[in-house]
């Protein structure tokens, strides 16, 4: 009976093995071992149930050992060691009688309950081993599901975080850009804001520059009337009651009126060209209409240029430059907006005038300051004809590193009152959306600045 057990132990094992094998971790085909291992092990049963040979028994005892040995030396078969180590003392005990009956049959015969009672325990501690293992897997293996099943939650929970911290991101980033956007309308509104008021102030300027210049223009009227009026009598005075006086009086006399007449013909002159600056003014302190018309470019650069300086000189008298016009005689006509283009010509020269005046302050005894204006004709890239004015000053000129941020709006070089930083960008604007022409700037710092417009002919 006792042999019949090593069979049905090994079928065991194999069994066992066939379910808890890794066929990852085995090198060769671990279902067609099995199945060959269970077909040899009913093979045994049955051949230990059909015959009685010592030898045979004996034989099977050695293949269950074998069996025993791989469990312990395979590292693919270390599931088994548990299962092992349940048969491991009934096969050793078992064996250990079949010695002593072997070598010493009467000691066997008188401790025969001995060696039954071994074999019994043997069993039953296959037995309890058998039962504390497969608590042990179960409980293993609800351990298992259970780190299993954390793991899943874990990945949930991991996957959940990363969307939401995605969505949080994404929802951040659309914060940050209406925030931007928010802050861009905000210092839009409040550069159009300060473009209201600066207009207003302009607007008020403009009236205030209106209202003098016509009160100035009745004087000058009378000035350059009464001067005409004035030659005309000193000619009546020299035609009619000088001639009579004697020939040495009558020379002193006509040295007299000859020199009264000069001073005359000075103050006609200086009236009239008052009378320009104060139209000039006018049509300066006028709102635009939009009207594009064909003027004289050459007279209304030389009326700016001249405004521009004088305007300078009463804020400074110790001021002195020197001028310089180059206008072409033949230049082509073009359609522009008077009181516009008057704008960006009287910007111009003013910050021409201001950059020689800062640049007088520190320069040597020998430096001179100069503007000049000039005009030609020139032909675009498009192939249109257009007109060029240039203005060019020796004055500070414009740093590299803010040479890209002159045109926007409130950019100043000026300090704190003096400039507003309007005045280029509004002429690059009056410039190209009002006339589609161009504006560039050619400048080496500490040394010169010139702008360029160019505006398409008619």
């Amino acid at each position: 009976m006792s042999m019949l057990l090593e069979p049905l132990f090994a079928l065991l094992l194999i069994n066992f093995l066939g379910k808890r094998i890794d066929p990852k971790e085995a090198p060769y085909d671990v279902h067609r071992y099995v199945m060959a291992g269970r077909g040899i092990a009913i093979g045994l049963l049955l051949l230990d149930i059909l015959t009685d040979s010592a030898i045979i028994q004996h034989g099977i005892r050695l293949g269950v050992f074998a069996l025993l040995w791989l469990v312990y030396v395979r590292p693919e078969l270390r599931v088994g060691r548990s299962f092992m180590v349940s048969m491991l003392p009934y096969m050793v005990l078992s064996l250990l009688s079949d010695v002593v009956q072997a070598v010493n049959r009467d000691f066997y015969r008188e401790n025969d309950d001995f060696f039954d009672n071994a074999e019994l325990f043997g069993i039953l501690w296959f037995g309890a081993m058998w039962f504390v293992n497969r608590n042990q897997r179960r409980a293993l293996e609800k351990e298992r599901l259970r780190r299993e099943a954390e793991e899943a939650r874990l990945r949930v929970m991991a996957e959940m975080k990363v969307n939401l911290e995605a969505e949080v991101a994404q929802r951040t980033a659309e914060l940050v850009k209406q925030k931007e956007e928010l802050e861009q309308t905000l210092d839009e509104l409040r550069r159009t804001q300060d473009q209201l008021i600066q207009s207003e102030k302009m607007a008020s300027l403009g009236e205030l520059t209106a209202g003098i210049a016509h009160e100035i223009q009745n004087p000058l009227n009378f000035v350059n009337n009464f001067s005409e009026v004035s030659v005309e009598l000193l000619d009546e005075l020299k035609a009619g009651p000088l001639s009579q006086l004697p020939a040495g009086q009558l020379e002193e006399a006509e040295e007299i009126i000859g020199d009264l007449t000069q001073n005359l013909e000075k103050i006609s002159l200086h009236g009239k060209r008052a009378d320009g600056i104060v139209k000039s003014m006018l049509q300066h302190s006028r709102a635009s209409a939009g009207k594009k018309e064909v003027i004289n470019i050459n007279l209304l650069a030389d009326e700016y240029l001249r405004l521009s300086y004088h305007g300078l000189r009463a804020k400074d008298k110790s001021f002195n430059a020197t001028m310089e016009m180059d206008f072409a005689d033949d230049l082509l006509s073009a359609a522009v907006i008077p009181q516009d283009l008057g704008r960006v010509l009287l910007n111009l020269f003013n910050n021409a005038f201001y950059s020689v005046s800062e640049k007088k302050k520190g320069a040597p005894a020998d430096y001179t300051p100069l503007v000049r204006v000039a005009t030609s004709n020139v032909r675009r890239a498009d192939g249109r004809e257009a007109i060029a004015i240039t203005v060019h000053d020796n004055g500070l000129g414009i740093p590299k590193n803010i040479l890209d941020k002159i045109y926007q709006p409130f950019f100043t070089t000026k300090p704190t009152g003096q400039g507003t930083g309007l005045g280029l960008s509004m002429s690059y604007d009056i410039i190209h959306k009002m006339h589609g022409g161009e504006m560039q700037v050619d400048t080496a710092e500490g040394k010169y600045a010139t702008f360029t417009i160019t505006i398409p002919a008619s």
